[in-house]
């Protein structure tokens, strides 16, 4: 046994032996390949300057314009200066307080679930069904949340994908990563712009604010405090509902100009034009992350048979009369809200297409 433990031993030691030989001559290789790297820099930024002259460079760095046959803006200044303001803005400021806004988010909606729960019905549920969207309802909204989502996510590999996957990628596949990402949003970003205006034409009119969603607002809709569990007032659609639609519709519409302008720079636009929108875009876009991480919420974890009804396009009865209860006066004595009523047979005897087969 102790034979075999020196065998052992030995072929370790050997091992660690031979790598550490490896090791340093890889070392040193990489040393010298470094030395190279900075006399060759050193001899480029000689003969530079030596062809041009110091003056010459000296004016590059401060931003002075040169001469230039092109008429584009800005083409006989080869560095912008006030360039570096919004690069500081930008790296130093909005990206590290943007990953705080969306982890602070997430954190907090962790935190209420934990500490405040799901709202529960209050009753249980009756099994009558109550329509609340119709399927263009439903592909216009999972539509936008397909297109969103995945703007969010190749978004934040462009802003953040350099902290937390360049350094485990390989070069070639991070190359290859972030190419795609940035394709994606440049061509995404009007297809979502479109959606947007649907969103927009479609809605608008159930997201008017009235004095039964400054009460809902009062009762904080009925989740937390001491009002929890009392299930305010309200039409088709409440309070919070509508904040999150008009959160979409501004801080989109936003995003979106400012995208434009990113995306297509052939008119005439500035450099500072461009920071100026890139800037925009991030700060719009962010909001837009933050307030949906709490729509996700709402729909997946805060509230009993939230999602119900952008899956099949009814909500059950219990849920209508407690979250909606306005809008289920209005609607509870419709022929399509009737037990055993049946679209399709309807739609033929008027002679028109229904909305489960168009």
């Amino acid at each position: 046994m102790t034979k075999r433990i020196q065998h052992w031993f030995t072929l370790l030691a050997t091992a660690f032996m031979l790598m550490f030989t490896l090791s340093a001559f890889a070392s040193e290789g990489a040393n010298t390949s470094t030395d190279n790297e900075r006399l060759g820099e050193s001899s480029v930024q000689k003969e530079a300057v030596g062809f041009a002259g110091a003056d010459y460079w000296r004016m590059v760095k401060d931003g002075q314009e040169g001469y230039t046959t092109s008429k584009s803006p800005e083409h006989g200044v080869l560095i912008s200066v006030p360039g570096q303001t919004w690069y500081v803005l930008k790296e130093k400021w909005m990206s590290p307080l943007g990953a705080l806004a969306i982890f602070g988010s997430l954190a907090m909606v962790t935190l209420a679930y934990v500490v405040v729960g799901p709202l529960k019905l209050s009753k249980p549920k009756t099994g009558r069904k109550i329509k609340r969207w119709s399927r263009i309802d439903r592909a216009l909204h999972w539509s936008m949340a397909f297109t969103f989502l995945t703007l969010a996510f190749s978004g934040l590999t462009l802003v953040y994908g350099k902290h937390f996957l360049k350094p485990i990628l390989p070069s070639e596949l991070w190359g290859w990563i972030i190419y795609a990402a940035k394709q994606y949003h440049n061509y995404m970003g009007p297809i979502f712009f479109l959606l947007l205006v649907a969103v927009l034409v479609k809605w608008w009119r159930k997201s008017i604010f009235n004095m039964v969603d400054v009460r809902w607002f009062m009762k904080m809709g009925g989740m937390v405090g001491k009002h929890k569990g009392t299930h305010p007032s309200a039409g088709f659609s409440n309070g919070g509902e509508k904040a999150i639609y008009w959160l979409l519709i501004c801080f989109g519409i936003v995003a979106a100009i400012s995208g434009f302008v990113l995306d297509f720079p052939i008119f005439d636009q500035t450099r500072r034009d461009m920071e100026l929108s890139n800037l925009v875009h991030m700060f719009s876009a962010l909001i837009l992350i933050c307030g949906f991480v709490f729509h996700i919420y709402i729909g997946l974890f805060g509230m009993e048979a939230a999602l119900d009804g952008m899956i099949t396009g009814e909500v059950d009865e219990t849920w209508a009369k407690e979250h909606h209860d306005l809008w289920y006066e209005e609607v509870k004595d419709l022929p399509e809200n009737q037990p055993g009523y049946d679209e399709k047979a309807e739609a033929e005897a008027k002679g028109k297409p229904s909305s489960k087969t168009s």
